[in-house]
Order: C-alpha cells, then structure tokens, then sequence
C-alpha cells in the first residue's frame, strides 16, 4: 500500500510539471503572436545632407629604434619635443597639438629563413588642426614638422565638433520625417490612420573625412613625398560631400 501510494505521488509530481511546462510554452508562443489591436507598421526612414569640411588636419608620425623599449622611447620624445616646439613656432599652442597614438613594439625581420629580432620600435602620432580658410599655411606646418624629425602620415578635410553636431541634427530630423512620410504612406494603402509612435530606432549620422593625402607615416618621408602632401592642399579644394542618417520607428496603426 506504501508502496502505490509513492507511486502516486510520483506520478502527480511529473504530471505537474509536465502541465507547468506546457502553460509556460503556451505563453511564450502565444506573446510571440501579435493579438488583432496590435496592428504596427515598421519603417525606416533616410536622409542625406550636404556637409562642407571646415577644417584641415595633419597628421605627424615620430618613428624611432633602438636595442631596447626605454632607448626607442627616450628618442621618440626627443623627436616629438622638437616637432612640438617648431608646430609651436608656427603659431600653435601645445595644447591644440593632440597625441592621437603611441606605441611600443619589438620589431622582427623576416627576410631570412628565420625570424630575427630587430630592437623596439616606439611610434607616436600626433595632429593639428587648422581653419580650413587657412590651408595656405599648410606647406609651413609640414616643412616645420617633417624638418623636426616626423613623417606625414595623412592630411584630411573634416568637420568640427560643432558642425558635425549641426550636420547630424538636420539629418536625423529629415529621417525621422521620411520615416514618418512612409508610415501615412502605407497606413493609406491599407485604409487606415497613423497612430502613436511605438518605439524609435537610430543608427546615428555617417560621416568620414575627406582625405586628401596618405603615404608617409609607414615610409620615410622624402622630398617626393613632401612636396606631394603639399600639392594636394594647394590643388584640391574642399567640395560638399553627402552624409546620411537613418531611423528605424514603429507606429500603431488605427
């Protein structure tokens, strides 16, 4: 008699569990099914804007090796003080002149068959920037920087803070307007209203610089190479460039 009545309890236990895993399957299937007043329309909304580059960078590169990381380093920065002081005497404060990069590495070379260490190599990269109506003193930065010892890495057109952050807030509002210009769209072609906005989605504004000149940073800098990056300011001029901005809204439709 015991013994049935343990099988009873047993069986009750996995006919309860059994009956909890089944209402919880059945909730879950039935949350994924959109009930009939839940009637939503998914759009994505684009725009582009024409954006005018206000400034130009130029981007420095310090190379250095030696046997050991504390010798690169200790001649790297003996090179980057000097370009720091000639940039200064082109009229920039230390401060406009930002460290974008600096690094430690061992080097190897691998032109034998074996891998042989070739001493530390210490790398720093630093920019300034200039009014883009300033890009007649361009030629002076470069000479100024690459005489102290760097390399030219890149020169680029680019936007500052202030414009990108105008540039972004006319997008994402044309966006959001094609997003919404979409949604009447297809509520119209279903008989039916726009309603409240459900949620809204941003994948923010693109946009890259204009570049205008790369070779330098990774060879040494010749006077091919120079005068190259100087030609490239003096002959290309900044021109409007399209950015975009897209947004993703889900509207009820009534």
């Amino acid at each position: 008699m015991k013994k049935t009545n343990n099988a009873i309890v047993v069986t009750s236990i996995i006919a309860g569990v059994v009956l909890i895993i089944g209402l919880v399957a059945f909730g879950t299937l039935n949350s994924m099914v959109p009930s009939q007043g839940d009637n939503t329309v998914n759009v994505e909304g684009i725009a582009t804007v024409n954006a005018m580059p206000d400034l130009i960078s130029v981007y420095f590169n310090v190379e250095t090796n030696a046997d050991t990381s504390v010798e690169a380093k200790d001649a790297n920065a003996e090179i980057v003080e000097k370009v720091i002081l000639a940039l200064m005497m082109e009229g920039f404060d230390r401060k406009d002149i930002v460290t974008e990069n600096f690094n430690i590495y061992q080097d190897y070379d691998w032109s034998g068959d074996e891998r042989t260490e070739n001493g530390f190599v210490a790398s720093h990269s630093i920019k300034v920037e200039i009014d883009v109506n300033q890009s007649d003193d361009v030629g002076e930065i470069i000479d100024a920087g690459v005489d102290a010892g760097a390399k030219i890495n890149y020169i680029n057109f680019e936007l500052t803070q202030e414009s990108q952050n105008k540039y972004k807030a006319e997008a994402m509002k044309l966006a959001a307007e094609d997003a919404r210009v979409k949604a009447e769209a297809v509520a119209e072609g279903f008989g039916k209203d726009v309603g409240k906005l459900v949620s809204v989605n941003v994948n923010d504004f693109g946009y890259s610089p204009w570049n205008l000149y790369s070779g330098g940073g990774i060879m040494e800098v010749g006077i091919d190479s120079v005068g190259m990056a100087k030609e490239s300011v003096t002959n290309i001029q900044p021109g409007e460039r399209e950015v975009m901005a897209r947004v993703s809204a889900v509207y009820k439709l009534k």
